[in-house]
């Protein structure tokens, strides 16, 4: 399931949200290694959480220090969605050839049918889906259900129930120029089961 509503926060508060945001969070950009080739991340992230995160073999370090504004999105779309969040992800897309690739949020320390709740400021970027093949179709994407939606200014997309557990998603590379964008990811991490973090 997956829940669309534009306009959430309206375009004036959004202008200053997002120029606030670009300049104090402590943006970084992470390595990650493949096939053990290291290749920088397309764009550049934060973390905010009691706990830590771990991705693609990354592991974002518990960051408990709120910046005051994204306490106050995290608290409007809590009462919004009637779901409560603990951790956040912060994506800047600095431009056209910043991406992220087709992945699922299933990590286990997200917990079964993740609620992510995904605010966007900034350019429009396009948000892509694509429905896992069957096992009969042996991992093969060709023929798969796809969905494109632009993700504008101010947007907030809501994905639960078993979204991750059925679905990839991306945001890729774009060809004509685009200006920098900030995308929130609300989510709630647990504890790691055996009590190692993973």
């Amino acid at each position: 399931r997956i829940h669309l509503i534009p306009g959430f926060i309206d375009s004036e508060q959004a202008d200053w949200m997002f120029e606030q945001l670009l300049q104090d969070i402590p943006w970084g950009q992470r390595t990650h290694v493949r096939q053990e080739v290291s290749f920088e991340e397309p764009r550049l992230t934060s973390w905010y959480g009691e706990l830590p995160y771990t991705y693609s073999r990354i592991t974002m370090q518990p960051n408990p220090n709120w910046h005051p504004l994204l306490s106050v999105l995290k608290e409007r779309i809590e009462e919004f969605t009637g779901h409560t969040f603990n951790s956040l992800l912060c994506n800047l897309y600095r431009s056209e050839k910043d991406s992220v690739d087709w992945h699922s949020d299933n990590e286990p320390s997200l917990g079964e049918n993740p609620v992510i709740a995904s605010l966007s400021l900034g350019a429009t970027r396009t948000f892509e889906m694509r429905k896992k093949p069957s096992p009969e179709e042996d991992g093969d994407y060709t023929y798969v259900e796809r969905i494109r939606i632009p993700l504008d200014h101010g947007t907030l997309l809501v994905m639960e129930g078993a979204t991750q557990e059925d679905w990839q998603h991306r945001v890729p590379k774009e060809y004509h120029s685009r200006d920098e964008r900030i995308n929130l990811t609300f989510r709630i991490i647990y504890p790691e089961p055996d009590g190692v973090w993973k």
